[in-house]
């Protein structure tokens, strides 16, 4: 099937319909994003994974960084890595991220929020006591975020790939077909 080359006058491109962006057709897109970096898949994978990983942890601000740093350190794409960083870390996962990571270093020190009392985050951080938030609020976040960044670096690795193996594949077939 040969492509067919269109004149467009900027009257015709204004007439053609747009394709309304869906969640789906994003995360295509932003999977051709990592499918066109030139790496090797596990390069493109390893840098996706520490990414993920420096997303989860509660560093605000070095998150891009740290995930360029570690993929540089481990040999995986810096480009990845901070481009997962951008896509995962974000306002609206943040909170959850943050939230999971909290109850998860709750469990591995074996504490409990409720025999802390009552926290007052806000007076905390207004008076910017570090030493108060550290033990109820800080030490857990940070100690749970690791296990869990590196169980979201692992899916993120494997799944990255296995996506960037298929979907070169496919196009390679459709090359090596014309």
């Amino acid at each position: 099937m040969k492509h067919q080359k269109h004149d467009l006058t900027l009257e015709s491109a204004e007439a053609l319909p747009r394709k309304r962006m869906t969640f789906g057709r994003a995360m295509r897109y932003q999977l051709l994003k990592f499918v066109r970096i030139r790496a090797t898949p596990h390069a493109i994978g390893l840098g996706v994974a520490t990414g993920i990983f420096s997303a989860f942890l509660p560093l605000v601000g070095v998150h891009m960084a740290l995930a360029a740093a570690l993929a540089w350190m481990f040999g995986g794409n810096m480009i990845a890595a901070v481009a997962s960083t951008l896509l995962l870390g974000n306002p609206i996962t943040y909170p959850v991220i943050w939230a999971a990571a909290w109850e998860a270093g709750q469990m591995i020190l074996g504490s409990k929020a409720k025999s802390m009392g009552t926290i007052h985050l806000h007076e905390l951080v207004h008076k910017l006591s570090f030493s108060e938030l550290w033990g109820p609020i800080l030490k857990p976040l940070l100690i749970g975020s690791v296990p869990l960044g590196i169980a979201g670096g692992a899916v993120g690795y494997f799944v990255m790939v296995q996506a960037v193996t298929i979907v070169r594949a496919r196009r390679q077939a459709r090359l090596n077909a014309r």
